[in-house]
């Protein structure tokens, strides 16, 4: 452990103030190719967010009915690409939008980067009148289709045979604290993140990996690991504490929506530091122990959001990064964006959020992170 940590800082340079790995995830990112003409008229957004390409993605251009937030994709059989994520209509502002009038949807397209078209309706009107928050999708061990929201809800995951729906509650998330803080699994009532009077709220930012040894694992904002023996709705025994805790390289307060996937043989965490809108990137062999800090996975001080023909979009923020994994390599990421600052977003004005698609070339990414952990092993050996 002590030599491959050493290792790993050994391969660490300093660049723009920041301790950085020699190659880091954020150098495979590719520029977007666009599904439409770039627009500048007859939308919403500030000029830093113009021209845009509104159909990459999801969005709802002229801001007629919604603004959308977080999101994860699906392949289903039948090729197309489902996008389960939140929404709340145009009229609140994006805090009134997201901690009260969030609501769970749907939507498809026939390409992973768009355009995806909203499919209306509840996607589970008879519950909460379709609430839900941090909205993710997932195919289950199983093969059924699974939706689960948390942050503003305590933790449900709703399932389905059709990746169309309709979605049925199964259940709440349960957690087997295993002597740890209660904290580490679900924050107070009201979203304080606290624990009162020994009773613990919701869950949040709530991350579903199916491992491939048929295990589920939950990642939460916490980032302390969670394994499942008995399917997705657990119970999650608490396995670690939050993975980044002794990592010099990584802040400890400020941090949330973690992402995680497994490719090219190893586990990947992303965590982002809200405040910077950077996010950090990490691995682990076994997804449980020996976490590393590999470098970042996004920052939004340069000209990330640009186009092949050069145009650039600058979102001021930028949050709730995820992936999608196809053919064993993630080739997409996901991120929530508003084209002004938070408190400036507010109801029926020409603000608004979306989600944008940018590709990745994971099979390059997964290649090389093997090539990096070579010597790294022959030195644990």
């Amino acid at each position: 452990m002590r030599i491959r940590t050493l290792v790993a800082l050994l391969s660490l340079i300093f660049v723009h103030g920041v301790v950085q790995a020699e190659k880091q995830m954020i150098d495979y990112f590719l520029p977007m190719e666009p599904q439409g003409p770039l627009v500048s008229e007859g939308i919403w957004g500030n000029p830093n967010v113009l021209p845009r390409d509104i159909k990459n993605g999801l969005e709802d251009s002229t801001l007629e009915s919604w603004c959308y937030w977080d999101g994860a994709i699906v392949k289903a059989d039948d090729d197309r690409y489902h996008m389960y994520a939140s929404c709340w209509a145009q009229t609140n502002s994006h805090s009134t939008g997201w901690k009260v009038e969030s609501k769970a949807m749907h939507a498809v397209s026939d390409n992973p980067i768009g355009p995806y078209k909203h499919i209306g309706g509840l996607t589970w009107p008879d519950w909460q009148n379709g609430k839900g928050g941090n909205v993710i999708g997932l195919r289950m061990h199983d093969g059924r289709y699974a939706m689960v929201t948390s942050e503003i809800t305590s933790g449900e995951v709703f399932v389905s045979d059709s990746p169309d729906g309709p979605f049925q509650l199964l259940g709440k998330i349960e957690i087997d604290l295993n002597g740890f803080n209660p904290g580490l699994a679900r924050y107070g009532e009201n979203n304080k993140g606290a624990v009162k009077n020994g009773t613990v709220g919701c869950m949040a930012n709530v991350q579903i990996l199916l491992r491939p040894d048929g295990r589920y694992m939950i990642v939460p904002r916490s980032t302390a690991i969670m394994i499942s023996e008995n399917g997705i709705l657990g119970p999650y025994k608490i396995r670690s504490e939050p993975v980044y805790k002794d990592m010099p390289e990584v802040q400890k307060t400020n941090m949330e929506d973690p992402s995680v996937w497994y490719s090219g043989g190893l586990y990947h965490m992303t965590i982002n530091y809200h405040l910077d809108n950077v996010t950090y990137h990490l691995t682990s062999e076994d997804g449980i122990h020996d976490w590393t800090y590999r470098g970042i996975a996004f920052r939004n001080d340069i000209d990330f959001f640009k186009y092949t023909d050069g145009t650039v979009n600058h979102w001021p923020i930028v949050q709730r990064m995820t992936v999608f994994v196809e053919n064993g390599h993630p080739t997409h990421f996901l991120f929530s964006v508003i084209d002004s600052r938070k408190g400036e977003d507010g109801p029926n004005d020409k603000n608004g959020s979306k989600i944008v698609i940018v590709p990745f070339d994971g099979e390059a990414f997964d290649r090389d992170m093997q090539e990096l952990l070579e010597p790294e092993n022959t030195n644990v050996q």
